[in-house]
């Protein structure tokens, strides 16, 4: 059994029990959500487990459904879908992805000096403003923040401190256990006006006062910073390549999986038992985390233990179904050791699930030619969900909403008929 008093699940056992308690509470979260309170009592808690897939966006959806009408629980539905959304769009667009990674690079690089060391106060809980501070710290201190804590401190950050979107983007992408390359990058875009033209997100005292916990409001320190008259929208130049590219069409399952084959688990899904793949018969499973990737993106000791905990219950869950040897592996650089296990273990192929845009997208094409030196195929999957959905963030979220429910009714029909 959970402590149900930590903060977050790292395994999937400790996310279903964090999910059967959270579910009498969904029919209430369209009216409570948006209240910053301490211990998050009326949020889920689960998004770093959904993050890193040690429980699907599906079986969320699911199980509201199960318990409640759909009127009842549309906005916590709708909130597990908008994480879809964001990844499908930058799927169909990854050059938003490159040109925010290329800007952090260079504001690091170039930068103004006063502009680095304001970054580095503000980071460190030391702005001014007494709410935002605090908000910083609890950042590096737990991992996270509640979704309308980042709204007012990514608003705060870019149009009351004027300070660079892409380095405030990098902060959380550094810190937050569930940092989603698509939801962290999209969401910064967003607020700083880039994602909906014309369209920015202010922050406003008045709405900070009405929904963060009244004892965090008694030090009003720099409050008069976010007075209506003095928060003004910064006009942004959209450096990105916007261009719609095709999403590649992969299955579920791999057909012709030769006789020795291996799946190799990462941080983008951590539950290959629960999807098509589940009645394979691998020669042996592995997960890595590369110290070079955590080095070069400046994740947090919060985040990286995170993910090796993930990782650990992934690779006990994958050895428990499968029946195989699975194994977690700290490493260098991936290509070189994914490529080294699969020489190993004699594997002609190795199948795993096709990461999302972001870091492990960008080593994939290196992964792909270390195994192909070794004359070892790369069989990417995807899961249906993320098939019926993704494609589906050609253009704004609620068209896409009103298209996903449909696709989502005929998921429910087909499940209730197989039942």
């Amino acid at each position: 059994m959970m402590d149900l008093t930590a903060p977050f699940p790292r395994t999937r056992a400790e996310a279903l029990v964090r999910l059967e308690v959270f579910l009498p509470e969904a029919g209430r979260y369209a009216a409570r959500r948006n209240h910053v309170l301490a211990g998050h009592p009326h949020v889920s808690r689960l998004s770093p487990a959904v993050r890193h897939r040690l429980v699907l966006e599906e079986e969320l959806i699911d199980s509201a459904l199960a318990r409640h009408s759909f009127p009842s629980v549309e906005k916590f539905v709708q909130e597990v879908v908008w994480r879809t959304y964001w990844k499908g769009w930058l799927e169909l667009r990854p050059g938003v992805w490159t040109d925010y990674r290329e800007q952090v690079a260079r504001l690091r690089r170039s930068a103004p000096d006063d502009t680095l060391a304001r970054v580095a106060e503000v980071t460190s809980g030391r702005s001014g403003v007494a709410i935002m501070d605090r908000f910083a710290r609890e950042l590096i201190e737990t991992g996270y923040l509640h979704n309308h804590a980042r709204m007012w401190f990514a608003s705060h950050w870019i149009h009351v401190e004027r300070l660079p979107w892409a380095l405030g983007a990098d902060f959380f992408l550094r810190h937050l256990l569930d940092a989603d390359p698509a939801s962290n990058t999209l969401s910064w875009r967003w607020v700083a006006g880039l994602q909906t033209k014309g369209k920015t997100y202010l922050v406003r005292r008045s709405n900070v006062e009405k929904y963060a916990d009244p004892a965090w409001m008694e030090d009003s320190t720099g409050l008069d910073r976010l007075e209506d008259s003095k928060v003004a929208a910064v006009v942004i130049d959209d450096t990105a390549d916007l261009s719609v590219v095709p999403l590649a069409d992969l299955p579920a399952r791999p057909e012709g999986v030769p006789g020795r084959f291996g799946f190799w688990l990462h941080s983008d899904d951590l539950s290959v038992e629960t999807s098509s793949l589940a009645g394979l018969k691998p020669t042996s499973c592995r997960a890595f985390l590369s110290g070079r990737m955590v080095e070069t993106l400046g994740l947090s000791p919060l985040r990286e233990a995170y993910m090796r905990g993930a990782m650990n219950d992934a690779v006990a869950r994958a050895s428990a179904h499968f029946g195989c040897p699975a194994d977690f592996e700290l490493t260098e650089t991936l290509p070189e050791a994914i490529a080294a296990w699969a020489r190993r273990d004699g594997l002609s192929a190795v199948v795993a699930f096709e990461p999302f845009v972001g870091p492990l997208r960008d080593t994939l094409p290196a992964i792909g030619s270390a195994l192909q030196a070794e004359g070892i195929k790369l069989l990417p999957v995807r899961r249906p969900y993320d098939t019926g959905l993704l494609p589906m963030a050609r253009s704004g979220y609620f068209g896409f909403w009103d298209r996903a429910q449909g696709w989502l009714k005929q998921r429910q029909d087909r499940l209730t008929r197989a039942a």
